[in-house]
């Protein structure tokens, strides 16, 4: 049975979102900007209405969820009265504060996620580290563990381009995770390097080994994102898909490759960036999605020089960087341990079927979004 402290507790943490949620003042605004919905000639400018609907869905997502809080909240009090005049049991109470204690933490999590670029869809990159079929196997088991979180969250999983492996699992795959709110907020916190720890399969001695992959996560930009790229640096090379497909598929150039000739507008350093896109039977639909993706590699660059300074605060308190390794799965000592937040699991078996939102949510808990870049 619960005691006075955790109810207390839990209404303490529920007056809490109200206020610096703003929840009246986000009332105010959702009916001033549900309001601009109603013009006469509203959606005379797609994109403009567009834009206008998704600004008051996400208000409209906030008072929704403090809504929810509030009603569970109230329940949980009313339970623990009537727990008292014996007209409730023991375990519908504690069900009731399970229930209260969810919604909260889900409030207190979507509020970590205030960034710009957070809503947006992801684009996520794995690449084998050295190591061959243990490391290639490695990367494949890690595309599955972020398909099955997509699945179980509703998001959409799409393969723009994967390069299987010599003997068994796969070189790199490029997913588009999107069709859903907040799948860059959810998976910044994956991007680095996954150590794996098991006794491989593919070694006849039965010995220990460590294999390595590396994960990259940028946010997927969308048309109301302006990102500008230079025409005059752009090339295109074509190539026939491979894999699965049908005939058309393995005949037809429909494989693109586009190059970019990209500027570092600080150090004036040039590189070329380079992506292939196979998803599509027309060439057509693989160019624009190529240069969807060039779009959102580009912004990604651009944001990761706006938020250098909060990387450095957050460098202070444990050391984070793009490519350091960042989790090791550990098969035979039944481990799952995040080396940044300390957080750590048992379910192995869990965690590589996509139950990964503990380790996301202590993420966002140990390194919060900087208040003053909001």
């Amino acid at each position: 049975m619960i005691t006075s402290e955790q109810l207390k507790n839990v209404q303490e943490r529920a007056e809490a979102l109200f206020r610096y949620l703003e929840i009246d003042k986000k009332q105010i605004e959702y009916e001033e900007e549900e309001l601009r919905t109603q013009a006469p000639d509203f959606w005379e400018d797609t994109a403009r209405a567009q834009e206008q609907m998704k600004k008051v869905k996400g208000i409209k997502r906030w008072l929704d969820g403090y809504a929810e809080v509030r009603t569970l909240t109230d329940e949980l009090q009313l339970a623990f009265d009537f727990y008292h005049d014996e007209m409730v049991t023991e375990e519908e109470v504690e069900d009731d504060y399970r229930k209260a204690v969810k919604a909260i933490e889900n409030l207190e999590l979507m509020n970590m996620l205030r960034q710009k670029e957070d809503p947006m869809g992801c684009v996520l990159k794995i690449n084998s580290g050295a190591g061959g079929t243990e490391s290639q196997d490695w990367a494949q088991m890690l595309m599955r563990m972020y398909v099955r979180w997509a699945e179980a969250h509703g998001y959409r999983c799409t393969i723009s381009n994967l390069q299987e492996g010599d003997e068994a699992g796969i070189k790199s795959v490029t997913m588009e995770i999107e069709g859903g709110e907040y799948a860059y907020g959810y998976l910044k916190s994956e991007n680095g390097v996954h150590r794996l720890v098991r006794v491989s399969p593919f070694n006849a001695q039965g010995k220990r080994m460590t294999s390595f992959a590396s994960v990259f996560v940028s946010p997927l930009v969308d048309d109301t994102i302006e990102v500008y790229v230079d025409p005059a640096k752009v090339s295109w090379d074509l190539f026939r898909s491979g894999g699965a497909g049908g005939q058309n598929v393995n005949k037809v150039e429909t494989g693109v490759r586009l190059r970019y000739q990209y500027t570092d507008p600080d150090t004036g350093e040039e590189e070329e960036i380079l992506i292939e896109n196979t998803e599509s039977r027309k060439q057509l639909e693989n160019r624009n999605n190529a240069m969807r993706l060039l779009k959102s590699q580009l912004y990604d660059r651009a944001m990761k020089k706006r938020l250098e300074a909060q990387a450095k605060i957050e460098a202070g308190k444990k050391k984070i960087e793009w490519g350091s390794q960042i989790r090791s799965y550990v098969f035979d000592d039944r481990r799952v341990k995040d080396h940044r937040t300390n957080y750590q699991t048992t379910d192995v078996d869990g965690v590589m079927d996509g139950k990964i939102d503990e380790f996301i949510k202590a993420y966002l808990m140990e390194f919060p979004v900087n208040e003053e870049q909001v």
